[in-house]
């Protein structure tokens, strides 16, 4: 005979806390388990966010001032965070265009920042005029908010020799690069 309470019921005690046990040794298993379309438009989104939380902690917490170029950076992030947030909702087949539409954004991000990166290196001068305006006399057309001059590198980490125009043309490229080869991998795997 078994007593009661025994050996059987550690057993029961066992099986119902079997499960608990695996998900505390496996976090990620819901992200694990969303299908590539999910996880990738969730990533995007989740790289976007970094990218424009970098930003905004770089212009509020340490009061650096962005250039006008700086601030047409933030768009195609924007547009990119947007649509991995919906890439993550819809179907697949709309998720894999949304995708596709945030890595051609990302790609006009790298365009934008190389544009920055060579005003920074004094290689061209920056397309936008306000860039390249001489300093208003006292008081005339003050701009609403003060900007930087977008020939002047702003650098993140002391002693690291990567401008803010330089970290967002690689942040771009890699995660544009790893949109598209998602789409591509996807589209293949489905053909």
């Amino acid at each position: 005979m078994t007593p009661p309470g025994g050996a059987t019921g550690a057993t029961d005690r066992d099986a119902r806390l079997a499960p608990r046990r695996i998900a505390r040794r496996q976090p990620l298993r819901h992200i694990r388990s969303m299908t590539s379309h999910r996880r990738y438009g969730l990533f995007l989104a989740l790289a976007a966010f970094a990218a424009l939380g970098t930003a905004y902690f770089a212009q509020d917490v340490l009061r650096m001032i962005p250039c006008p170029l700086c601030y047409i950076e933030r768009w195609p992030w924007r547009i990119a965070a947007a649509l991995g947030i919906l890439a993550a909702i819809l179907p697949r087949l709309p998720a894999r265009v949304l995708i596709g539409l945030a890595a051609l954004a990302l790609f006009v991000n790298v365009a934008i920042a190389f544009v920055h990166v060579g005003a920074e290196q004094h290689w061209w001068k920056s397309p936008l005029p306000e860039c390249n305006a001489p300093p208003p006399s006292f008081g005339a057309n003050l701009p609403l908010r003060p900007s930087a001059s977008c020939d002047a590198p702003v650098f993140l980490i002391p002693g690291l020799p990567i401008s803010f125009a330089t970290m967002d043309l690689i942040w771009s490229l890699v995660v544009a690069l790893a949109a598209s080869a998602h789409i591509f991998r996807d589209r293949r795997s489905n053909a």
